[in-house]
Protein backbone atom coordinates (compact mmCIF):
# COMPACT_ATOMS: atom_id res chain seq x y z
CA UNK A 1 0.00 0.00 0.00
CA UNK A 2 2.83 2.16 1.01
CA UNK A 3 4.21 1.69 -3.02
CA UNK A 4 1.08 2.04 -4.57
CA UNK A 5 0.34 5.66 -2.36
CA UNK A 6 3.92 6.88 -2.78
CA UNK A 7 3.91 6.04 -6.73
CA UNK A 8 0.30 7.57 -7.32
CA UNK A 9 1.35 10.85 -5.43
CA UNK A 10 4.53 11.34 -7.27
CA UNK A 11 3.15 11.05 -10.76
CA UNK A 12 0.36 13.63 -9.81
CA UNK A 13 -2.54 11.46 -8.81
CA UNK A 14 -4.47 11.71 -5.56
CA UNK A 15 -4.58 7.66 -3.99
CA UNK A 16 -7.82 6.55 -2.30
CA UNK A 17 -7.03 3.39 0.04
CA UNK A 18 -9.21 0.51 0.33
CA UNK A 19 -7.09 -2.13 2.65
CA UNK A 20 -7.78 -5.84 1.76
CA UNK A 21 -5.03 -7.51 3.72
CA UNK A 22 -2.65 -6.13 6.86
CA UNK A 23 0.68 -7.80 6.59
CA UNK A 24 3.63 -7.96 8.62
CA UNK A 25 6.61 -7.37 6.50
CA UNK A 26 10.12 -5.81 6.75
CA UNK A 27 12.50 -5.41 3.41
CA UNK A 28 13.54 -8.80 3.59
CA UNK A 29 9.82 -10.59 3.31
CA UNK A 30 6.35 -10.97 4.39
CA UNK A 31 6.05 -12.84 7.58
CA UNK A 32 2.24 -12.62 7.97
CA UNK A 33 -0.86 -11.75 5.78
CA UNK A 34 -4.07 -10.85 7.72
CA UNK A 35 -7.51 -10.90 5.20
CA UNK A 36 -9.87 -8.08 6.11
CA UNK A 37 -13.46 -8.90 6.54
CA UNK A 38 -15.07 -9.10 3.14
CA UNK A 39 -17.58 -6.85 4.80
CA UNK A 40 -15.60 -4.06 5.97
CA UNK A 41 -13.48 -3.72 2.65
CA UNK A 42 -16.82 -3.33 0.57
CA UNK A 43 -17.32 -0.69 3.26
CA UNK A 44 -14.23 1.37 2.46
CA UNK A 45 -14.68 1.30 -1.02
CA UNK A 46 -18.43 2.41 -0.92
CA UNK A 47 -18.11 5.08 1.11
CA UNK A 48 -15.76 6.67 -1.11
CA UNK A 49 -17.05 6.04 -4.93
CA UNK A 50 -19.95 7.19 -3.15
CA UNK A 51 -18.50 10.28 -2.11
CA UNK A 52 -15.48 10.78 -4.93
CA UNK A 53 -15.07 9.69 -8.65
CA UNK A 54 -12.21 7.79 -9.59
CA UNK A 55 -10.63 7.42 -12.92
CA UNK A 56 -8.43 3.89 -12.31
CA UNK A 57 -8.69 0.99 -10.33
CA UNK A 58 -5.40 -0.45 -8.89
CA UNK A 59 -5.55 -3.99 -7.49
CA UNK A 60 -2.84 -5.83 -5.74
CA UNK A 61 -2.60 -7.96 -2.86
CA UNK A 62 -5.95 -9.73 -2.36
CA UNK A 63 -6.13 -11.47 0.72
CA UNK A 64 -8.80 -13.93 0.73
CA UNK A 65 -11.46 -15.73 -2.30
CA UNK A 66 -14.61 -13.66 -0.46
CA UNK A 67 -12.34 -10.29 -0.97
CA UNK A 68 -11.77 -11.26 -4.69
CA UNK A 69 -15.34 -11.95 -5.04
CA UNK A 70 -16.13 -8.29 -3.12
CA UNK A 71 -13.80 -6.50 -5.50
CA UNK A 72 -15.03 -8.49 -8.22
CA UNK A 73 -18.52 -7.57 -7.50
CA UNK A 74 -17.37 -3.53 -6.74
CA UNK A 75 -15.45 -2.45 -9.87
CA UNK A 76 -18.09 -4.24 -12.38
CA UNK A 77 -20.30 -1.34 -11.28
CA UNK A 78 -17.67 0.94 -13.04
CA UNK A 79 -17.27 -0.33 -16.60
CA UNK A 80 -15.66 2.34 -17.93
CA UNK A 81 -12.81 2.85 -15.37
CA UNK A 82 -9.68 1.31 -16.26
CA UNK A 83 -8.35 -1.42 -13.81
CA UNK A 84 -4.75 -2.41 -13.07
CA UNK A 85 -4.24 -5.88 -11.74
CA UNK A 86 -0.79 -6.98 -10.13
CA UNK A 87 -1.52 -10.61 -9.49
CA UNK A 88 0.62 -10.65 -6.59
CA UNK A 89 0.94 -14.40 -5.69
CA UNK A 90 3.69 -14.16 -3.77
CA UNK A 91 6.62 -11.95 -2.18
CA UNK A 92 10.12 -11.55 -3.85
CA UNK A 93 11.37 -13.58 -1.21
CA UNK A 94 9.03 -16.74 -2.82
CA UNK A 95 6.52 -16.14 0.51
CA UNK A 96 3.14 -16.85 -0.73
CA UNK A 97 0.57 -14.81 -0.76
CA UNK A 98 -2.39 -16.79 -2.97
CA UNK A 99 -3.53 -19.95 -2.40
CA UNK A 100 -4.96 -22.28 -5.07
CA UNK A 101 -8.51 -21.01 -4.88
CA UNK A 102 -7.19 -18.02 -4.83
CA UNK A 103 -5.80 -18.08 -8.15
CA UNK A 104 -8.72 -20.20 -9.30
CA UNK A 105 -10.95 -16.91 -7.93
CA UNK A 106 -8.91 -14.26 -9.77
CA UNK A 107 -8.73 -16.26 -13.19
CA UNK A 108 -12.54 -16.97 -12.97
CA UNK A 109 -13.65 -13.12 -11.40
CA UNK A 110 -11.01 -10.45 -11.88
CA UNK A 111 -9.23 -11.54 -15.77
CA UNK A 112 -12.87 -10.56 -17.53
CA UNK A 113 -12.78 -7.13 -15.66
CA UNK A 114 -9.54 -5.92 -16.40
CA UNK A 115 -8.19 -3.79 -18.46
CA UNK A 116 -4.48 -4.78 -18.11
CA UNK A 117 -2.33 -7.37 -15.98
CA UNK A 118 0.97 -6.70 -14.65
CA UNK A 119 2.39 -9.98 -14.45
CA UNK A 120 6.15 -11.04 -14.12
CA UNK A 121 6.64 -14.07 -15.69
CA UNK A 122 6.72 -16.82 -12.56
CA UNK A 123 2.82 -15.08 -12.06
CA UNK A 124 2.26 -15.10 -15.53
CA UNK A 125 3.25 -19.25 -15.83
CA UNK A 126 1.30 -19.84 -12.73
CA UNK A 127 -1.74 -18.21 -13.83
CA UNK A 128 -1.34 -19.84 -17.59
CA UNK A 129 -0.75 -22.82 -16.17
CA UNK A 130 -3.16 -23.28 -13.22
CA UNK A 131 -6.15 -25.96 -13.65
CA UNK A 132 -4.04 -28.32 -16.45
CA UNK A 133 -4.33 -31.69 -15.70
CA UNK A 134 -0.94 -32.55 -16.66
CA UNK A 135 0.86 -32.62 -13.76
CA UNK A 136 2.76 -35.65 -14.19
CA UNK A 137 6.28 -34.31 -13.69
CA UNK A 138 7.68 -30.80 -13.67
CA UNK A 139 9.48 -30.67 -17.01
CA UNK A 140 10.35 -27.21 -18.28
CA UNK A 141 9.90 -28.33 -21.43
CA UNK A 142 5.95 -28.54 -21.27
CA UNK A 143 5.75 -25.18 -19.83
CA UNK A 144 4.08 -22.77 -22.06
CA UNK A 145 6.00 -19.94 -23.43
CA UNK A 146 5.83 -16.66 -22.37
CA UNK A 147 3.76 -15.55 -25.28
CA UNK A 148 1.50 -18.50 -25.31
CA UNK A 149 0.95 -17.63 -21.21
CA UNK A 150 -0.30 -14.06 -22.42
CA UNK A 151 -2.09 -15.77 -25.40
CA UNK A 152 -4.16 -18.14 -22.48
CA UNK A 153 -4.53 -14.90 -19.99
CA UNK A 154 -6.55 -12.30 -22.33
CA UNK A 155 -8.31 -15.28 -23.62
CA UNK A 156 -9.49 -15.53 -20.18
CA UNK A 157 -10.88 -12.13 -20.07
CA UNK A 158 -8.31 -9.18 -19.66
CA UNK A 159 -7.77 -6.54 -22.05
CA UNK A 160 -4.10 -6.61 -22.24
CA UNK A 161 -1.14 -8.61 -20.33
CA UNK A 162 2.11 -5.91 -19.30
CA UNK A 163 4.38 -9.33 -18.92
CA UNK A 164 8.06 -8.37 -17.12
CA UNK A 165 10.70 -10.05 -17.54
CA UNK A 166 13.12 -9.59 -14.36
CA UNK A 167 12.88 -12.93 -13.60
CA UNK A 168 14.30 -14.73 -16.85
CA UNK A 169 17.88 -15.50 -17.87
CA UNK A 170 18.47 -12.51 -19.94
CA UNK A 171 21.04 -9.84 -20.12
CA UNK A 172 18.83 -7.15 -20.33
CA UNK A 173 15.25 -6.91 -19.25
CA UNK A 174 12.51 -7.15 -21.59
CA UNK A 175 9.11 -5.97 -20.70
CA UNK A 176 6.36 -6.71 -23.52
CA UNK A 177 2.84 -5.15 -23.76
CA UNK A 178 0.06 -7.91 -25.70
CA UNK A 179 -3.16 -7.29 -26.63
CA UNK A 180 -5.93 -9.28 -28.00
CA UNK A 181 -3.82 -9.43 -31.05
CA UNK A 182 -0.49 -10.07 -29.95
CA UNK A 183 2.31 -8.01 -29.23
CA UNK A 184 1.99 -4.39 -28.65
CA UNK A 185 5.22 -3.38 -27.68
CA UNK A 186 8.22 -4.62 -26.53
CA UNK A 187 10.91 -2.73 -24.23
CA UNK A 188 14.09 -3.43 -23.03
CA UNK A 189 15.99 -2.21 -20.03
CA UNK A 190 19.46 -2.54 -18.70
CA UNK A 191 19.54 -5.13 -15.85
CA UNK A 192 20.32 -3.45 -12.74
CA UNK A 193 22.11 -5.17 -9.54
CA UNK A 194 20.82 -6.23 -6.59
CA UNK A 195 16.80 -6.97 -5.89
CA UNK A 196 14.15 -4.54 -4.80
CA UNK A 197 10.77 -4.71 -2.60
CA UNK A 198 7.98 -3.19 -4.24
CA UNK A 199 8.81 -2.70 -8.05
CA UNK A 200 5.72 -4.55 -9.15
CA UNK A 201 3.54 -2.08 -7.14
CA UNK A 202 5.63 0.62 -8.79
CA UNK A 203 5.09 0.02 -12.07
CA UNK A 204 1.20 -1.19 -11.54
CA UNK A 205 0.43 1.78 -10.10
CA UNK A 206 2.54 3.98 -12.60
CA UNK A 207 0.57 2.44 -15.41
CA UNK A 208 -2.92 3.09 -13.30
CA UNK A 209 -1.52 6.90 -12.79
CA UNK A 210 -1.01 7.41 -16.16
CA UNK A 211 -4.27 5.77 -17.44
CA UNK A 212 -5.86 7.86 -14.67
CA UNK A 213 -4.58 10.92 -16.80
CA UNK A 214 -5.55 10.16 -19.90
CA UNK A 215 -2.72 8.18 -21.79
CA UNK A 216 -3.79 5.49 -23.82
CA UNK A 217 -2.91 1.57 -22.91
CA UNK A 218 0.58 1.94 -24.98
CA UNK A 219 1.91 5.24 -24.28
CA UNK A 220 0.87 4.47 -20.36
CA UNK A 221 3.00 1.38 -20.21
CA UNK A 222 6.00 3.43 -21.99
CA UNK A 223 5.82 6.02 -19.50
CA UNK A 224 5.37 3.71 -16.80
CA UNK A 225 8.96 2.35 -17.28
CA UNK A 226 10.53 5.12 -17.19
CA UNK A 227 9.07 6.13 -13.88
CA UNK A 228 10.21 2.71 -12.33
CA UNK A 229 13.06 2.21 -13.74
CA UNK A 230 14.44 5.47 -12.65
CA UNK A 231 13.01 5.18 -9.17
CA UNK A 232 14.96 1.57 -9.32
CA UNK A 233 18.26 3.19 -10.65
CA UNK A 234 18.04 5.40 -7.47
CA UNK A 235 17.00 2.74 -5.35
CA UNK A 236 18.03 2.66 -1.52
CA UNK A 237 18.66 0.02 1.08
CA UNK A 238 17.54 1.06 4.27
CA UNK A 239 16.81 -2.03 6.27
CA UNK A 240 18.90 -5.41 6.04
CA UNK A 241 17.14 -6.91 3.37
CA UNK A 242 16.20 -5.21 -0.42
CA UNK A 243 16.81 -1.98 -1.81
CA UNK A 244 13.58 0.17 -2.11
CA UNK A 245 12.51 2.11 -5.07
CA UNK A 246 12.94 5.62 -4.61
CA UNK A 247 9.37 7.37 -5.74
CA UNK A 248 10.46 10.50 -4.90
CA UNK A 249 14.01 10.65 -6.73
CA UNK A 250 13.40 13.67 -8.54
CA UNK A 251 12.77 15.99 -5.12
CA UNK A 252 16.74 14.69 -4.47
CA UNK A 253 18.52 15.02 -8.03
CA UNK A 254 19.16 18.35 -9.87
CA UNK A 255 20.92 18.44 -13.22
CA UNK A 256 24.32 20.80 -12.69
CA UNK A 257 23.22 24.08 -13.87
CA UNK A 258 19.52 23.95 -13.26
CA UNK A 259 17.85 26.06 -10.66
CA UNK A 260 18.13 25.76 -6.81
CA UNK A 261 21.02 24.05 -7.68
CA UNK A 262 23.44 25.77 -5.79
CA UNK A 263 26.42 24.00 -7.11
CA UNK A 264 25.90 21.50 -4.81
CA UNK A 265 25.81 18.08 -5.07
CA UNK A 266 22.51 16.32 -5.43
Amino acid sequence: MQADLMTLSALGCHPLSVITAVTVQDTTGVEEVVPMEDDLLVDQARVLLADVPVAAFKIGVMGSVENIAAIAEIISDYPDVPVVLDPVLSSGRGDELADEEMVIALQELLLPLTTILTPNSLEARRLAQFGDDDDDDDDERDAPSLDECARLLIAAGCGHVLLTGTHESTVRVANVLYGRNGVIRRDEWDRLPGSYHGSGCTLASAVAAWLAQGLDIGAAVHAAQEFTMRTLANGFRPGMGQYLPDRFFWLRTREPGTPGDDDQDA
